[in-house]
């Protein structure tokens, strides 16, 4: 064992000693080179570190050969603060640096590839720092310093003689991102080619700044436009990244994140870094874990870390129990190695990783498992990767880990190609690691990534051997006749409104009303015609109004016949035939309007409900209206003299009413002429605060207004009406219906008096149609039978079931009925002189014979005294 230290340095022995005062130098070499001083003043001061440089030679590996490559492997990890190198690095590492030496056999080995050409190279330990490895890079460059030694003298006084370095003709490597920015600015000064094998960073593709950097990996720019593709394609637009403080990370994520922007639909609730210098591992990455639940709904995270960050992050998120809530997706960095998952396969269940195709080395696996101590002795570093790989003690203790020698793999086998920025093309393939419905757990080919992304979505399975893809979304798709209120800065953020009352979605972020005549449909997708209603037959609305019109255009019917057939008795003559025909068709007429007022609304029917509407009222009350004013005209001229008053016969009292009647047409023919008859859907009336309540309502274009303004006229009527009829309330009980007419007229009032706060007082109302109508028609229907049972039907009794009371009495004077009427009014002022209607009888039986007074008799259910005034009426 301890020959192998001698004879190539201890294999356990990091680099460490000088280590401060290069780092120093290594920084004021980066500056130097951006500010692109002078070649003069750098190979001066490459010149003084070189010297330096000597004492970290035996901790390289130099292979002689006719030409010289150098190579910068990270065979460390990076060290704490203070020391530049950490733990062994077994996979980027020991595998690459291995592979590379491989490499050097078989090229050498074989006869025909370089005849008679033998490579040789200088592989250096990066520890996985850009500083370290800038320091480390500065051997390469050390042949091509022209050094003045003229002045340099050995004790004995002759010129020294110094070993000239090796000239290294190009640099395989490195595999940070960092690291090989940081070479590339040294080596391009000196015109030293530079391949890498694992730098993705897209700032690499610069050919301007590093026209002598190539990569055989794509940038990450490709790389990071394959994972914003994964991620779409399985239906996630909330993710948060994280990345490794440096070059690769930050840039990696700043690429993922362009890219999103740019495809659009993605959005990133976090972004947060790892920070390297960091003196707890376990409380920061425990802080990244509480930062990233902070969005839960963002459960995707797009990872580009190294191994070690890796590794922690999944340790914390196990520790804060999240198994099975974060989704990966990691970059090349991942890939599909195994060593950042120990002890945490069950937190890394479903992660998607991506890694650059490659094929696996014909002949490598056999030589790589066949290194010892004995035949490696090349390897300096390969002790230290014995004793971590196998547990064993050579020159320092290590832990047992379990044995992890996987394939390497590499672009052998396929073409390579760089494109004019010295980029490989984008290839790249697609694992999931699964761990359940697996008999050997681990990393399983989903898919690939050339130009376009080719997934298999079937073959991938999440934590516990879920198949659905979960979710990693911002906000939940809104429901059919939602919107989304869109938060403001995040796209892919909304909250979700529903398109109340006449609203319907037009788009997802839009609610517009429906047009008047429609209302939403039931998911508020789109609009609909809002149902048309009118009233109908059957409703009981109208069964009450329809029965009450028919019972009384039966009886009026009934009462006209019955007329018609006794038209020439006494009663039917005292009533007046002519006006009472009139009023029995008033009445009718009341009833009619009933139907008119149901019926389907139509041209027709409009412009009958506007004639028939206060007609019949109007023809009713003109006739009562005049029958009144002539009884009042004869008694108060027989106040004054016997001379009968003009205007009472048959013929007159025929005129006055026809002219009251024609201002009632004369205003309905105005109506017609101002605003034809039409019809009209109103969608206002009953458009409730449910629009699936509201209706349109067919009907006339009436308004409430037209409709007490055509009743107005015949509501004056009966006004005028009933003033007479108080007026001649002293009139004889049985003297040409005067009382009757009071009694009718004061009902008529009362029920017309309740109709219009009724009629008024619904106007709002959602059954307004309904309620309006059917208080309309009803108080017409009772209007019209008061009149007709307070008029006709004791006229009517007295013609059919006691007609031997419906006989000829002697007719009076005109002076002489006056008189007596005038007289029993009088007394009927004092009725506390007499008993009840004693001053009456004693009236009419004291009555002089001479004047021509027929005594009237006191029993009224013997006899019937009719006062007729000529001419008979």
């Amino acid at each position: 064992m301890k020959a192998l230290g001698s004879a190539g340095g201890s294999a356990g022995q990091r680099p460490g000693g000088g280590s401060g005062t290069m780092v120093r130098l290594g920084r004021v070499l980066r500056l130097l080179t951006l500010l692109k001083l002078p070649c003069c003043l750098l190979e001066l001061l490459l010149s003084a570190v070189a010297q330096g440089q000597e004492m970290y030679a035996p901790h390289s590996i130099r292979l002689e050969g006719d030409i010289t490559l150098g190579g910068l492997f990270p065979v460390h990890a990076k060290g704490p603060p203070g020391v530049p190198c950490g733990d062994i690095k077994k996979e980027n590492g020991i595998h690459r640096l291995e592979a590379m030496l491989y490499a050097l056999d078989q090229i050498n080995s074989d006869p025909d590839l370089l005849p008679n050409v033998t490579l040789g190279a200088r592989i250096l330990d990066t520890c996985s720092r850009d500083t370290y490895a800038l320091e480390q890079s500065l051997t390469f460059v050390q042949a091509l310093i022209q050094k003045d030694t003229s002045d340099v003298r050995c004790t004995n006084g002759e010129p020294p003689v110094f070993v000239k370095p090796e000239k290294v003709v190009g640099v395989i490597g490195a595999s940070g991102s960092s690291v090989s920015i940081m070479v590339a600015n040294i080596l391009r000064l000196f015109q030293i080619p530079q391949i890498s094998y694992a730098s993705t960073a897209p700032e690499l593709s610069d050919d301007r700044r590093y026209d002598f950097f190539s990569r055989v990996v794509p940038p990450d720019s490709f790389q990071a436009q394959a994972m914003v593709d994964i991620v779409k394609a399985l239906g996630w637009n909330y993710v948060s990244t994280l990345a490794s403080e440096g070059n690769y990370g930050e840039k990696g994520v700043e690429s993922f994140m362009q890219i999103s922007r740019e495809a659009g639909g993605l959005c990133i609730a976090q972004s947060l870094k790892i920070p390297q210098d960091r003196k707890d591992k376990t409380i920061d990455f425990d802080k990244i874990i509480k930062q990233l639940l902070e969005t839960p709904n963002a459960r995707a995270i797009v990872i580009f870390a190294n191994d070690e960050d890796i590794k922690q992050i999944l340790a914390a998120a196990k520790r804060a129990d999240q198994v099975g809530h974060f989704l990966w997706v990691g970059s090349d960095t991942w890939g599909s190695k195994v060593s950042p998952l120990l002890h945490q396969e069950d937190v890394a269940e479903g992660a998607i990783t991506i890694l650059p195709k490659r094929a696996t080395i014909e002949g490598f696996d056999t030589y790589f498992t066949s290194r010892t101590l004995e035949n490696n002795r090349r390897n300096v570093w390969f002790a230290e990767y014995w004793e971590e790989n196998f547990n064993c003690k050579l020159t320092i203790s290590g832990s047992k880990k379990e044995d992890t020698d996987r394939k390497c793999t590499g672009s052998a086998g396929t073409p390579v190609m760089f494109n004019k920025n010295g980029d490989a093309p984008g290839r790249y393939d697609i694992f999931q690691y699964h761990t359940t419905n697996t008999s050997t757990p681990g990393y399983r080919l989903i898919g690939q990534w050339t130009d376009d992304l080719q997934l298999n979505i079937d073959e991938m399975q999440w934590g516990k051997g879920v198949r659905e893809v979960p979710s990693s979304v911002c906000s939940l798709p809104c429901k059919p006749g939602e919107r989304k209120k869109m938060v403001k800065g995040m796209p892919c953020c909304w909250h979700c409104e529903l398109c109340d009352g006449y609203q319907y979605q037009a788009d997802e972020v839009t609610c517009l009303l429906c047009s008047y005549s429609e209302r939403p449909n039931e998911n508020r997708t789109g609009c609909r015609s809002i149902p048309i209603v009118k009233l109908e037959w059957h409703s009981p609305w109208a069964v009450i109004p329809v029965f009450l019109a028919m019972l009384g255009i039966i009886a009026t019917i009934f009462v006209m016949a019955t007329f018609i057939r006794y038209n020439d008795t006494p009663i039917v003559r005292a009533s007046g035939r002519e006006l009472s025909y009139v009023l029995l068709t008033g009445i009718f007429l009341c009833y009619i309007i009933t139907f008119l007022m149901i019926a389907k609304p139509n041209v027709a029917v409009c412009s009958f409900r506007r004639i028939f509407l206060g007609l019949g009222m109007c023809i009713s009350y003109a006739a009562l209206l005049t029958k009144t004013n002539r009884i009042y005209r004869i008694f108060e001229q027989g106040k004054k003299s016997v001379t009968a008053p003009r205007l009472i016969s048959p013929t007159s009292q025929l005129a006055i009413t026809s002219s009251l009647i024609s201002v009632q047409l004369l205003g309905v023919f105005i109506w017609f002429a101002v605003d034809p008859p039409n019809i009209i859907i109103d969608y206002d009336e009953q458009k409730t605060m449910n629009p699936d309540q509201a209706r349109g309502v067919l009907k006339c274009d009436i308004t409430d207004l037209q409709i007490i303004c055509s009743l107005g006229y015949s509501i004056l009527l009966m006004v005028t009406c009933t003033v007479y009829a108080i007026k001649t309330r002293g009139v004889p009980e049985n003297f040409n219906e005067a009382k009757p007419i009071g009694f009718t007229m004061y009902t008529t009032c009362i029920v017309w008096l309740a109709f219009i706060p009724i009629f008024f007082g619904t106007a709002q109302s959602a059954e307004k149609l309904y309620i309006q109508t059917t208080t309309l028609t009803i108080s017409m229907n009772l209007s019209a039978s008061v009149a007709l049972g307070m008029l006709y039907m004791p006229k009517v009794y007295i013609i059919i079931f006691h007609p031997e009371l419906n006989v000829q009495k002697r007719k009076r004077s005109f002076k002489a009925v006056v008189t007596a009427a005038t007289m029993s009014s009088r007394l009927s002022h004092k009725p506390s002189d007499r008993p009840n209607g004693e001053a009456k009888t004693e009236l009419c039986e004291n009555v002089d014979p001479n004047n021509g007074i027929p005594p009237v008799r006191k029993s009224v259910q013997k006899s019937v005294t009719w006062y007729t005034l000529p001419p008979t009426v």
